[in-house]
């Protein structure tokens, strides 16, 4: 004998409503996200995986954001470093100008103003911090501000300069370190040395620089030439070296988003939901809704009372 409950009915069919509506908002969703879960429980057994696929995804995307930071600060080197080079080269095709024309009018103050885009660059920032001045990124690293400074008695070259000796190092990747730090003492300790040996001449019993040009200025200006030539060398070579590094970080970079995005592919097949059989459930669960709801309505228009009847 079968005992007949309206609270029963009610109960057993309003379960089978909330278990619908709860089909129907999972299966919604995965349409609205395009992901099979919001969290770990979702996956099961790809749950492990999952986890270290994300750490390792994590990590990559810290060694990316940093190598973006060291690229513009490679890049604000190469700027410095080729505008200290270029400085170096028009002093020396300025001298050679002077030779061919046999005067000085503005021999003097064109060097001046190559010596001061060399300082310049020198003493170029990136993000507030000097890039030459080692560990003293607060600290002007060269105090030298005109060609006449550097002939003050009792002064040397290596007064001029107040960098340390702190060379600095980012790791890339997992596998590559860099060196990325240039000092100020390194790059233009041969180019204040030449400048202040121009200076002293135009300063001497020779000088100054001015008009026609002398038999002794003309012979000594010949023989710095290739002095010149050698210091601007010296900087093309510097900036080289940094542009390698750049090559360097940039492949680095370039590797690391190769990995991140094969990375973002294996994540995606286990995270991933397949549109078209998330559609299909998500209309499933909707007419699972709908049937519920019907068989609740029909369940209000019957009672005991009625099947005493």
């Amino acid at each position: 004998m079968n005992r007949v409950s309206t609270t029963g009915n009610y109960s057993a069919v309003l379960a089978n409503i909330q278990s619908a509506q709860q089909r129907q908002m999972e299966a919604g969703n995965r349409v609205a996200t395009q992901k099979k879960g919001s969290d770990l429980k979702a996956f099961s057994r790809s749950a492990e995986m999952l986890t270290a696929m994300k750490s390792i995804d994590a990590r990559i995307s810290g060694y990316l954001e940093q190598n973006k930071l060291i690229t513009d600060k490679l890049t604000t080197q190469d700027f410095a470093l080729n505008q200290v080079s270029n400085s170096a080269a028009g002093t020396r095709e300025t001298i050679a100008q002077a030779l061919a024309s046999g005067r000085a009018d503005t021999l003097i103050q064109d060097v001046q103003g190559f010596f001061r885009n060399a300082v310049d660059g020198l003493n170029a920032r990136y993000g507030g911090k000097y890039v030459f001045a080692g560990g003293q990124i607060d600290t002007l690293p060269v105090s030298a501000t005109s060609l006449s400074d550097l002939t003050v008695p009792a002064t040397v070259i290596s007064d001029f300069f107040h960098n340390d000796q702190f060379v600095t190092e980012a790791k890339v990747d997992d596998s590559t370190t860099v060196s990325t730090g240039l000092l100020a003492d390194k790059l233009g300790t041969n180019l204040l040395t030449a400048f202040k040996d121009f200076q002293a001449f135009e300063e001497g019993p020779d000088g100054p620089f001015q008009g026609n040009l002398t038999d002794n200025q003309r012979i000594y200006l010949e023989g710095v030439l290739a002095n010149w030539d050698s210091v601007g060398k010296d900087l093309i070579n510097n900036t080289a070296k940094n542009g390698m590094v750049q090559t360097r970080v940039t492949s680095v970079k370039n590797d690391l988003n190769n990995r991140q995005n094969s990375l973002a592919g294996m994540i995606g097949d286990i995270t991933d939901a397949d549109p078209a059989e998330a559609a299909t459930a998500l209309q499933q669960a909707g007419v699972a809704v709908q049937a519920a709801a019907q068989v609740f309505l029909s369940l209000q228009n019957s009672s005991l009372l009625n099947v005493l009847k």
